[in-house]
């Protein structure tokens, strides 16, 4: 075909240069595979569809109805590595005495590790999720979670452990991170948007369960209150896990007193210690409310 083909040379010789500086130009790039022209400030709409659509489709196609979604903090590693940093503290505290830093560092890396055990409640609640249904391969009630170490890290790992899917939503930051090892590869998604990262995490979710944790935790936590106590959102289980954490980092009764919630707002979540404690919270939560959980084996 003669389109096939640039002009022949004899007819005009600069006619091929003129042809390859076309096809180089950024106009001539097909749209979607433009990555400067989906950059732009006036394709941000299409970014925001498509950080949307991929998950979507694909946790569909997994199956996945309902999820269990975890939050905590990234810093409550399993005990072993908890016992590991203050043991290394308390040896280089020991041989600097007057180091003011060290002494800091090792004051909170107890506080960690009085913590870390969450850790393990958080990973036997991952395995609970798993076994919600017919079995591992059953994934119509799926844990998600943040996708990070530490709590998040634990829930996947007990999915994990059992051989089930479960689902991690990472996003984007200035600095590097990884995944936590323990999700499921096809269900391990990346987003741009905190937005659409925060619509997926609740689109599906049958509970939220808050373990100890800091910034991250609180603004799910919080705007997860928001949307139940707005009725923006269907009401759902919301757990704080730690009584003793959460009555120190959000002082509730005081919020009542001063007038700025409602007393009724106190019942839009309920404090919990371990994952069969927060896993059958839940169960009986769905029960009561006319829409069960499907059955363990």
């Amino acid at each position: 075909m003669p389109w096939q083909t640039p002009k022949a040379v004899e007819d005009d010789p600069e006619a091929l240069e003129r042809v390859q500086a076309l096809i180089a130009s950024p106009g001539y790039r097909q749209a979607d595979r433009d990555v400067e022209f989906l950059n732009e400030e006036d394709t941000r709409g299409v970014r925001l569809q498509i950080d949307y659509l991929k998950p979507e489709l694909l946790l569909k196609k997994h199956g996945i109805e309902h999820t269990i979604v975890v939050f905590g903090s990234t810093r409550l590693h399993q005990p072993e590595a908890a016992r590991r940093k203050v043991a290394d503290l308390e040896e280089a505290s020991a041989g600097s005495p007057e180091n003011e830093d060290l002494r800091r560092r090792l004051q909170v890396a107890k506080a960690i590790e009085s913590k870390s055990r969450y850790y393990e409640e958080a990973r036997r609640l991952g395995r609970l999720v798993a076994e919600c249904g017919e079995g591992p391969e059953d994934s119509r009630v799926t844990m998600v979670t943040g996708g990070g170490p530490g709590i998040m890290e634990a829930a996947n790992r007990g999915a994990f452990d059992v051989g089930a899917k479960s689902v991690g939503l990472n996003i984007t930051l200035p600095h590097e991170q990884f995944p936590n090892p323990y999700i499921t590869p096809d269900l391990c998604f990346r987003f741009h948007y905190f937005a659409m990262r925060k619509l997926h995490f609740l689109k599906r979710a049958k509970a939220l369960v808050a373990f100890p944790g800091g910034y991250g935790t609180l603004d799910e936590l919080f705007e997860t209150l928001t949307l139940v106590q707005t009725r923006t959102i269907a009401p759902l289980p919301i757990v704080l896990v730690g009584e003793s954490f959460w009555r120190h980092a959000v002082n509730i009764d005081f919020l009542v007193d001063e007038g700025v919630i409602d007393e009724e707002d106190r019942e839009l979540f309920w404090y919990a210690e371990t994952a069969e404690e927060i896993w059958d919270g839940i169960r009986h939560w769905h029960r009561a409310s006319g829409s069960p959980l499907p059955n363990n084996n």
